[in-house]
């Protein structure tokens, strides 16, 4: 057990065994029972046909409550469903179409940034994460200057580092009212995150809604048509900080390790360029443009087949079940691996292949084998955004600069909260002219 929990607070990853890739379901036990689910029929029952007997694990829980209190990734039940139903509007395709010119500022910013580092070899990664928060605070925070997007930025990376490792608590099954050490010690850094997001709320309450409203602007409009329920502060704040974190560490992660592929498959990147540039040259893209990027979106979507930013989703058993045909008590942990049933060997031709083109027909993906935004009724809500994002952000920098890789410098997948890439993702970009 303390090896297990050595490595997993090192590296998640470590805990999947290179058998999951080959096998339906793997199970065992440290400290209580669990199974690794790489079977999609099991899956499906999980994450849809039996959704309310597989809550979230406490695990999960005990890892993201601190921060992000009984909002639409913590909560269930009812309190989630009407949380949902309320938030569900700001979502729309519409409402993200309109937040489109904010991702192509971001770009044009990304831009900027690369071609003033000039020739020497950049992090990718790094600015991506700095683009993609660019995005989310301003489509979170737009035109309000009392918020301090570095003090955000600081809390979130002091919780992740600190609370995001799993316990030896967790893994005894201790219940959540036990402190556990990590978190108290990031508890100043999510005090001040929750102060400067309710200071920005409490302003926007009395100071009215933008021309064109940002997701703080829907959120505080947004109503559950079932019970007319709204939102209080608490309830706008913890949602308003899950958007925050999950808004954009996710989406710079895949666009840090599409990068990295592109360093590495110029043939792909080549393919991509040719394609951005016949639809907006060497400009920047918009959401009038998506429709013309399709192989830049088979790109996104394989690099999140093969690096998904949530590599494991963990839920714990409250009836009796039978999964792949083996049982499962109540109180059992289950796990989705997301990472190994994405390169699964049973559901992959050459899973460990980079090859955009699985993607060109979409139906022939099997739902439950690609799962980057989980799936059922708890699907991230903001996969749509971040597709969108990501896809604007990438064909820019494609359009403009050609990316190779750096020698030494190869990125290992390391998971606490979220797949990064460890070392960071350092390319050269050179840049390129016109069907280039």
């Amino acid at each position: 057990m303390l090896k297990s929990l050595r490595e997993a607070r090192r590296n998640l990853l470590s805990i999947i065994p290179e058998i999951a890739t080959r096998q339906p379901m793997v199970s065992g036990k440290t400290g209580r029972r669990w199974h690794m689910v790489m079977d999609p029929t099991a899956i499906r029952r999980v994450l849809l046909e039996r959704v309310e007997d597989y809550p979230k694990s406490l695990v999960t829980k005990n890892l993201l409550r601190p921060a992000i209190g009984e909002s639409l990734f913590i909560a269930e039940g009812t309190h989630w469903r009407w949380q949902r139903r309320a938030a569900a509007p700001v979502f729309s395709h519409r409402n993200v179409t309109n937040l489109a010119p904010v991702m192509s500022a971001a770009a044009e910013a990304a831009c900027d940034r690369v071609e003033a580092a000039g020739p020497r070899a950049i992090n990718m990664a790094e600015e991506m994460v700095r683009a993609t928060f660019d995005v989310i605070s301003d489509v979170t925070f737009s035109g309000d200057e009392g918020f301090d997007r570095k003090a955000i930025h600081r809390a979130i990376d002091a919780y992740i580092a600190e609370a995001g490792k799993v316990s030896l608590f967790d893994m005894l099954g201790f219940p959540d009212w036990v402190p556990r050490p990590g978190r108290i010690l990031s508890g100043q850094a999510l005090k001040e995150m929750k102060q400067v997001a309710d200071a920005s709320i409490t302003a926007r309450q009395t100071g009215g809604q933008r021309s064109v409203p940002d997701l703080l602007d829907l959120l505080l409009a947004g109503e559950d048509p079932e019970t007319k329920r709204q939102m209080n502060t608490a309830e706008l704040r913890d949602n308003l900080l899950t958007f925050i974190v999950a808004g954009h560490e996710t989406t710079a992660l895949t666009l840090g390790w599409a990068l990295y592929l592109m360093g590495f498959d110029q043939e792909a990147q080549q393919r991509a360029r040719a394609e951005a540039q016949a639809a907006f040259g060497d400009g920047v893209a918009t959401a009038a443009h998506l429709e013309h990027l399709p192989y830049t979106r088979q790109i996104v979507e394989e690099t999140l087949r093969l690096y998904p930013p949530a590599a494991i989703l963990s839920r714990t058993a409250q009836k009796a079940d039978t999964l792949s045909g083996r049982a499962v008590h109540p109180g059992d942990t289950v796990m989705i691996p997301i990472y190994a049933l994405h390169r699964s060997q049973l559901l992959w031709h050459d899973p460990d292949r980079f090859d955009p083109d699985r993607f060109a027909d979409r139906k022939a993906i099997q739902r439950y084998a690609y799962l980057p935004f989980g799936d059922g009724p708890r699907i991230c809500i903001g996969a749509s955004f971040a597709l969108q994002e990501a896809v604007i952000i990438l064909a820019t920098l494609l359009a403009r600069y050609r990316f190779t890789p750096v020698q030494g410098h190869t990125p290992k997948p390391v998971m606490i909260l979220t797949l990064r890439p460890e070392g960071g993702v350092w390319l050269q970009a050179e840049r390129v002219a016109k069907d280039g």
